[in-house]
């Protein structure tokens, strides 16, 4: 038996390649050994950036002793959570359950036939606070596999923890429940402030996680509600993320989480869809509060985004590492990221403007982080660096955008965070929506980013013939069958690039995803949304996704797509599949709405209705897209037709419809000028030739 992974295209599996435990692929074949061997399995789950998983292979994975356990006694497997999420899903769901609690690297052992009997995460090579040595575990199943007594009773609760596994994954209720209707948003939101840190932003009093998903909850609840406290409660949480270390004052870009509760260390690792839904959750921010920090915070994300995580042909890849080498050459967790004063005095060569930026960003000799260096955060206004320098705040604003400049450039000469250059379609869809969205609020050019990326993935990720979606592109490598997620994130980034753009073949791309959801993905017995695809790999249980987690629930997203498709093609079943899902899992959202944040956010899409602008012109005229930009309007669906009636019948025959949906019928374009309808729960406007008229009218229904 010998290592496998140097043939896998996983940046994480290749990291694993050189050790001399003899890791093997998830497939077949090695679950095949396993049951030719009659040995366990131990299953490894882990991603390229995570701190954890670097130390457990520093310290077990590379020991030839702990190898030589692993290789006599079980077949040892290793997974890519970010490529395979299904079975990180199922095995991480057995974790929580048995635990009650789970995290990276994810350690199990299983029966050859997958079926799950043992369960941990980390564990140290020697004994440590209460966690017992991983060699000293390793012994322990290997011995109770050999005895047949022991084995039963470890077979035993193979099966019992399977079938607890497939409950909590599989089942739905026997009964669907009702459709929320539009107070839920109230009192989602109520639930919200209810668990808040009102004194350090957003939720919890120890580690501080991004959760752009609840955010949005309470934007919508104030706009309609205008209970100031919803307001509150979000910008709170919207102002600790911008100024706190999970931002990246110097170079842009979001960290996955804090470790602290005042938002003041972050562990340093860059993932792709941190940095596309909290520039989303801004962009909502900033259109209700005006507030041009959000706006500076995204911007800087995207500037990071196209500058470190963009494929040179338009994709965007997964994730930069958190750790980096240091002056010595050895790998440490957030060296690239971290200043001290002599380091700031060494990269910005004007003192003053060296003294301004320590003092906005609390670089000290003590420093706030490990060996007297200081994570950067807000820790000044503008207004006290100005009267505490005597200068004007224009003046602190020129000088501390001069030293960050210096700084970055300083910066850019440490030794880089490896980058995890796979391409993930769900990812990318994440993305895709962010640049389209901002390209509504902030910038019109922002829209070529996003069309790059979806053009990208629709070349290389998606087959024609097929009508499948690839998960994974690694250099040349394409494959692993897309999960729900890959369709319901891609299918809403191409969906939000049309209504920037008006470019009928993402409308048409979109309608394409959406019928394989449909197809695929949709239970109608149960009534809800697999994971998986009804032809995928079968697992011990087939998973649904309905809370979000460091992403969006796939089922949530995929029910906003299908709600939004059913304006274009409302013959095709999309909108009767999103209300039975919603229905289905009702009684979820009524006793834990935040936990599905993204569910509850379609449910309330469907409570209200859409605010349908349909635009009859070539292209979004530039003024229009300022009044769009200037107003908060959560439930919008912007669709761009062509101005003539022949344009649209053309239209009809490119997306396979059966006739003009009502969303394009008969609303032309008059007096050779563009024209929008704005169009509510089967009212609409008349006629506009000024988006701003048509959106007052829209306010009074």
């Amino acid at each position: 038996m010998d290592n496998r992974l140097d043939e896998a295209s996983s940046p994480y599996l290749k990291q694993h390649a050189d050790n001399p435990v003899a890791w093997q692929q998830w497939d077949e074949e090695s679950l095949a050994l396993a049951e030719e061997r009659d040995v366990p399995i131990f299953l490894s789950i882990g991603y390229a950036a995570c701190h954890w998983c670097h130390v457990m292979e520093d310290e077990s994975f590379s020991d030839p002793d702990i190898a030589e356990q692993l290789n006599e006694n079980f077949v040892p497997i290793k997974v890519d959570r970010e490529e395979r999420p299904d079975v990180d899903s199922v095995y991480m769901t057995v974790c929580q359950l048995v635990r009650g609690n789970g995290g990276w690297p994810l350690s199990v052992w299983l029966t050859p036939e997958g079926k799950p009997f043992h369960v941990g995460t980390y564990f140290p090579p020697e004994q440590k606070q209460g966690t017992p040595a991983f060699g000293q575990v390793l012994d322990g199943i290997a011995e109770s596999w050999n005895d047949p007594e022991e084995r039963e009773e470890m077979e035993d609760r193979a099966e019992q923890w399977t079938d607890a596994v497939s409950g909590e994954l599989e089942d739905t209720p026997e009964t669907p429940g009702e459709a929320p209707d539009a107070e839920f948003v109230d009192s989602a939101a109520s639930a919200a402030v209810r668990g808040a840190d009102r004194e350090h932003g957003g939720w919890g009093r120890g580690q501080k996680f991004p959760q752009p998903g609840r955010v949005h909850l309470l934007l919508r609840a104030f706009d309609r509600t205008g209970r100031n406290e919803y307001r509150e409660v979000a910008t709170e949480a919207l102002d600790a993320m911008v100024s706190g270390g999970l931002y990246d004052h110097v170079g842009g870009g979001f960290h996955r989480y804090c470790v602290d509760r005042e938002w003041t260390v972050p562990h340093f690792e860059k993932m792709l869809y941190d940095n596309a839904e909290i520039p989303r959750a801004l962009l909502a921010g900033y259109q209700l509060t005006g507030a041009e920090r959000y706006a500076e915070a995204v911007r800087g994300t995207f500037t990071f985004v196209q500058r470190e995580l963009t494929h040179p042909d338009g994709g965007f890849y997964s994730t930069l590492d958190a750790e980096s080498e240091d002056e010595d050459g050895e790998r440490e967790e957030g060296v690239f990221y971290v200043w001290t004063p002599e380091t700031v005095e060494k990269s910005i060569e004007d003192d003053t403007d060296a003294a301004i930026f320590r003092d906005r960003y609390g670089v000290t000799e003590a420093g706030n982080f490990e060996n007297g260096t200081t994570v950067l955060t807000e820790s000044a206004s503008i207004e006290e660096l100005a009267e505490r320098h005597e200068r004007t705040p224009g003046e602190i604003r020129d000088r501390l955008e001069r030293a960050r400049k210096q700084a970055f450039d300083a910066r850019s000469e440490r030794p880089r965070p490896p980058r995890d250059e796979k391409v993930l379609a769900g990812w990318n869809g994440l993305m895709i929506s962010a640049f389209a969205e901002g390209a509504l609020t902030l910038d019109s050019e922002y829209a070529a980013a996003a069309e790059d990326a979806l053009t990208f993935c629709m070349d290389r990720l998606w087959d024609t013939e097929e009508r499948r979606l690839n998960r994974r592109l690694k250099d040349d490598d394409v494959g692993i069958q897309g999960y729900l997620e890959d369709y319901a994130f891609l299918g809403r980034g191409a969906l939000d690039t049309y209504q920037a753009t008006g470019d009928v073949a993402f409308l048409e791309f979109a309608l394409e995803l959406g019928r394989v959801i449909r197809d695929a993905f949709y239970d109608d017995s149960e009534g809800t949304l697999y994971f998986t695809p009804v032809d995928g790999e079968s697992l011990v249980a087939r998973p649904q996704e309905l809370t979000d987690t460091s992403t969006p629930s796939s089922t949530g997203v995929a029910v906003q797509l299908l709600t939004a498709l059913a304006h274009v093609a409302p013959e095709e079943g999309f909108n009767e599949i999103a209300e039975t899902v919603v229905e289905t899992h009702a009684s979820k959202l009524d006793s834990d709405p935040l936990s599905h944040a993204s569910l509850a956010l379609a449910a309330d899409d469907r409570a209200v209705g859409a605010l349908e602008l349909t635009v009859a012109a070539d292209h979004l005229p530039e003024s229009w897209r300022t009044s769009l930009s200037e107003r908060y309007l959560p439930t919008r669906f912007l669709t761009i037709r062509p101005p003539a009636e022949d344009g649209v019948e053309q239209w009809v025959d490119t997306l396979g419809l059966e006739e003009v949906p009502p969303i394009w019928a008969n609303r032309e374009a008059c007096d050779g000028e563009p024209t929008v309808y704005a169009c509510r729960s089967f009212t609409c406007s008349p006629p506009q030739h000024d988006m701003d008229a048509a959106l007052e009218w829209a306010e009074d229904l």
